[in-house]
C-alpha cells in the first residue's frame, strides 16, 4: 500500500533521533551542499530578498542560516509540532551549540551572512503550517531541503508538492533545493518509519524544467558518514520561477 503524506501524523516525527543521526556533527555531504547553495546565495546582495520561505523546514537550521545572508524576512513553515517546538526554542533560547560549526562554514564561504549565529536566525519567523496552503506569489525566494520526495511514497504527491513550491514564489524569484537521490520509505532512530518516493536529477529535470527557466541540476555521491537509509546521495537545484503555477 502506498503512503501519502496525509497517512503520516507528522507530529510524531522523531526529532532527537533526526538530529542526532544527521546534524550533531557537519558531515561532508551538508558541507557541499552548502557550498553549492552559498555559491547561489552570493548572487544576491545582504538583505536584497525581502520575503523568502523554507518550504518545509524540518529541524535543519543550516538552510535558514544560508537564506539570512540575503533576506531580510525568513517564513519557516513547517508542519509538525515536534520540529515547530525545536524551531521556536533555537530562536528564542538560543541555539544548540552544535549548530556553530555549520554557521561557521556558511560564513567562511559568504561573508555577508551576520557574523553570529543567533544574529543569523533573528529574521526567521517559524509558522506552523501545511506548506501546500501557501499563498501563491507570496515569496521572492523559495528554498526546500529533503522534503518533496520525503513526504509521500507517490510520484504524483512528489510532483505537486514541488508544484507548491513553485507556486507560492512569484514569478521571476528564485529557487533552491536538494533532495535525497532514489531514497526509499525509510526509517529513523530504532523502529520509526517514515515514506520516501525515489528520485533522481532526471525527474527532477522532468517536474521543473516546465516551470522554471535557468534550471541548474547537479547531485553529489552518497555520505558514508551519514546512515544508510538506501540513497545514492543527493541531487541540488537552482532556478528561476517562470509564469504562476496553477494549483494540481
Amino acid at each position: 500500500m502506498t503512503t501519502h503524506n496525509d497517512d503520516v501524523d507528522w507530529d510524531r516525527w522523531p526529532v532527537a533521533d533526526y538530529l542526532a543521526e544527521n546534524y550533531r556533527d557537519l558531515h561532508p555531504s551538508d558541507a557541499a551542499v552548502i557550498a553549492h547553495h552559498s555559491a547561489f546565495y552570493r548572487r544576491f546582495a545582504p538583505g536584497s530578498i525581502a520575503h523568502s520561505v523554507e518550504f518545509g523546514a524540518g529541524p535543519n537550521l543550516y538552510p535558514l542560516i544560508l537564506a539570512a545572508a540575503a533576506s531580510r524576512r525568513i517564513d519557516a513553515v513547517e508542519a509538525g509540532a515536534g520540529n515547530v517546538a525545536y524551531l521556536e526554542r533555537q530562536i528564542l533560547c538560543g541555539p544548540d551549540a552544535s549548530w556553530l560549526p555549520f554557521h561557521a562554514l556558511c560564513r567562511r564561504l559568504n561573508p555577508a551572512l551576520p557574523a553570529t549565529l543567533a544574529r543569523s536566525l533573528a529574521q526567521v519567523n517559524v509558522v506552523h503550517g501545511d506548506v501546500r496552503d501557501l499563498e501563491p506569489g507570496g515569496y521572492d525566494l523559495a528554498s526546500m531541503h529533503f522534503v518533496a520526495e520525503g513526504a509521500t511514497e507517490d510520484r504524483a504527491e512528489f510532483t505537486d508538492f514541488c508544484r507548491a513550491f513553485v507556486r507560492c514564489v512569484a514569478p521571476g524569484g528564485h529557487l533552491v533545493a536538494a533532495f535525497m537521490e532514489n531514497m526509499p520509505t525509510y526509517r529513523i532512530g530504532p523502529a520509526s518509519r517514515w515514506p520516501g518516493c525515489p528520485v533522481d536529477p532526471e525527474l527532477v529535470r522532468t517536474v521543473f524544467g516546465p516551470l522554471t527557466r535557468e534550471l541548474e541540476v547537479t547531485r553529489i555521491d552518497s555520505d558514508p558518514t551519514l546512515p544508510d537509509y538506501g540513497d545514492s546521495g543527493m541531487v541540488l537545484l537552482t532556478a528561476v520561477t517562470e509564469a504562476r503555477v496553477a494549483a494540481a
